[in-house]
């Protein structure tokens, strides 16, 4: 008995000192690594958050280094619907408290970056969530045994968590580096001053073009004599790609000071050809008469022109080895004071065991883990990859990488979690068929995550006669493995997919033919705008590999695009309520026009089969509609009780009145008699 109350004592002090088994590890208490464990303590399960850091989002007490955020944080959109202020909201994290959203610590439209981590701080504390602060994990291994795979997690103290799902929320924190000749010449952006004074009346060369390259610039203009920006692909601009990591508005000073002549300027070249090389000069003013001391001055060359290949790094080179010896314009011959690296992060690899690293993707040139539609870790069950770098699946493309984007994805990961290892299926909304085109009108007006998270997450619509079943923001390249994930089956019916697109065609976008505004050429859409797919089946792994160049999924049965809007409002009775309402009835094979109450009772009394939504509204006891000619007819002929009135009974309880609570018209907006 006491050895056995002693084992129980100290399985408890182990539980307390964070050691033991979990059902849970999530390892980050960054963005991702609280959205997450939001939604584990929402459904009580048994995790732990470990953080190696005092606080969480410590990324955020660096970084960005010239403390400015790039996500907008927009509080005033005339509107009070908490689903659709998401839509432009790009900091705040999903919660059911309404008042927990990022406007409490900051009211700026880019905020600073100290506003991160109290956000953050706030959001733990008032959820109440289970994090582990200094737990630094330096080395993760997967084990297989008889009940199944785990992961074990040792820390600096060589104490160890064991789980059986791994979530790792990490984020990119490794400098990306190139080697080149000269590489240890250069500073890096995680580094450098951030005082602009240290930059006076110098010529700085910087390595990138990204938003970290820029803002580095944008702070030193006005100090430096000439800032030159070195990359190997021309500036990506977000309002031209769409893209959020591409460089923004509020750091692109450079381009005007380049192109209006202001000795700044952008150049190309292959980083792993260049040559930093380090020269002392004598200063040509005196000082006494007698030369100053040498300053360090650095020239950028290429690989080509050196002649000592031998003197890897060598701060020795010639005037023969110089560009500027062999073409005498070239744009950076002059030398330089400084060089910075600014080239972005990496995923941390170094601290997965072989068990248990993902491989590296293939795009984003090797610095994600390659992940599955669903962001497990390809050949690592049981390991899920959240947040930024999961950023894999949609890099270049979505804003995965970005809080707007991933606390959308992070819910997606925990609903499949919950199907697989707590038998819940995804969360449904049960609707008639007549309701369907309200609830879609309702969701592109309103919907944060496939707004958000455009061409990677939709609504899937799982056809059933009669009725629907509405499934929200499932990852669409994942559609293949729709039923093992979800738990839910595809009718004989069919299924409808929901997305949010882009048009693919390349144009100029302050051109003055940039919008499409005919609803009949509503395909030609050039800005982001909904798109349903139609299947009779789900689509296989094969067909969505082949899927054509530049679509989310595979060519359907039948395709609608709803023509884009400048308010992006989709509910225009011409331009987009009826030509939705002719592709569904297309896709279900029938009429879902939406009738007065007096057409309904004529069509009942002429036709063996009603319209449905006469067949589910009028005649399951709605009646006629008070005031209507026909009404005040049937009861003065006595045909119905003075007391029956119409409208005062209600649908089938099977279905709840989910459009009443949301607001959403039952109307097409189309006044049609039959």
């Amino acid at each position: 008995v006491i050895d056995m109350t002693l084992l129980l004592l100290l399985t408890c002090l182990d539980k307390h000192n964070g050691t033991g088994h979990y059902d849970y590890c999530v390892l980050g208490a960054g963005p991702a690594g609280l959205q997450m464990g939001y939604f584990l303590s929402k459904a009580k399960r048994d995790y732990i958050i470990l953080e190696r850091s005092s606080g969480p989002g410590s990324f955020f007490n660096k970084f960005p280094r010239h403390r400015k955020l790039i996500s907008i944080n927009k509080i005033h959109t005339g509107r009070q619907n908490r689903e659709f202020n998401l839509r432009h909201d790009w900091n705040s994290l999903l919660s059911d408290e309404p008042d927990l959203l990022f406007q409490r610590v900051s009211s700026e439209f880019y905020p600073p970056a100290d506003a991160a981590p109290i956000y953050l701080s706030m959001f733990v504390k008032e959820l109440g969530l289970r994090v582990r602060y200094g737990v630094d994990v330096g080395r993760i291994r997967g084990v297989q045994s008889a009940t199944g795979r785990s992961y074990v997690l040792t820390d600096q103290h060589t104490s160890d968590y064991t789980c059986s799902v791994l979530l790792v929320a990490t984020g990119l924190w490794v400098p990306q580096t190139v080697d080149f000749v000269g590489s240890d010449l250069v500073e890096g952006y995680e580094s450098i001053s951030t005082n602009p004074d240290d930059y006076k009346d110098q010529a700085v060369l910087i390595l990138g073009k990204g938003n970290s390259a820029f803002e580095t610039a944008q702070s030193i203009l006005g100090k430096a004599s000439r800032v030159h920006m070195l990359s190997s692909s021309p500036v990506r601009l977000a309002w031209q790609t769409h893209y959020v990591g591409d460089l923004r508005a509020l750091n692109n000073e450079l381009l005007d000071t380049y192109q209006l002549k202001s000795l700044d300027g952008l150049v190309e070249a292959r980083l792993e050809k260049i040559v930093i090389a380090l020269r002392k000069e004598q200063d040509k003013r005196r000082s006494g008469g007698k030369k100053s001391e040498r300053k360090r001055k650095l020239y950028l060359t290429l690989n080509k022109y050196k002649q000592h290949q031998e003197g890897k790094n060598s701060s020795d080179v010639t005037g023969e080895e110089l560009p500027g010896y062999h073409i005498d314009n070239f744009p950076t011959r002059k030398p330089y004071d400084r060089v910075i690296r600014c080239l972005g992060f990496r995923f941390n690899f170094s601290i997965f065991d072989s068990s248990a690293c993902p491989p590296n993707s293939e795009n984003a040139k090797g610095r994600l883990p390659a992940v599955t539609a669903w962001y497990e870790g390809k050949n690592t069950p049981g390991l899920f990859v959240l947040g930024t770098a999961a950023h894999s699946r949609d890099y270049r493309s979505s804003a995965g990488g970005f809080i707007h984007g991933f606390r959308y994805t992070v819910r997606a990961v925990h609903r499949v979690l919950e199907h697989r290892y707590h038998n819940n299926l995804w969360p449904t909304t049960k609707l008639l068929l007549t309701q369907l085109q309200s609830w879609i009108l309702k969701r592109v007006g309103e919907a944060s995550g496939p707004y958000q998270m455009f061409e990677v997450l939709g609504d899937v619509i799982l056809l059933r006669g009669s009725h629907c079943e509405y499934l929200e923001e499932f990852p669409v390249q994942a559609l293949p493995h729709f039923s093992s994930l979800s738990g839910h089956e595809v009718s004989s019916h069919g299924l409808l997919v929901l997305v949010m697109q882009y048009g693919k065609k390349k144009l100029d976008y302050l051109g003055r033919n940039r919008a499409e505004t005919d609803w009949t050429k509503a395909w030609k859409s050039n800005f982001l705008h909904p798109v349903l797919y139609y299947y009779n089946r789900l689509p296989t792994e094969e067909e969505m590999k082949l899927r054509p160049h530049g679509w989310p999924l595979p060519r359907p049965k039948a395709l609608h695009h709803m023509i884009e809007d400048f308010l992006t409002e989709w509910d225009g009775p011409i331009s987009h309520v009826q030509p939705l309402r002719r592709f569904l009835e297309h896709c279900v094979q029938t009429d879902l026009r939406t009738f007065y109450a007096e057409s309904c009772f004529r069509s009942s009394l002429t036709h063996i089969k009603p319209p449905l939504f006469c067949q589910q509204g009028y005649l399951k006891q709605q009646g006629v509609a008070d005031g209507s000619e026909l009404s005040r007819h049937i009861r003065t002929t006595g045909l119905i009780p003075t007391e029956h009135r119409a409208g005062t009974s209600r649908d089938d309880p099977a279905f709840p009145n989910y459009l009443a609570q949301a607001g959403a018209s039952m109307s097409s907006g189309l006044k049609l008699d039959f």
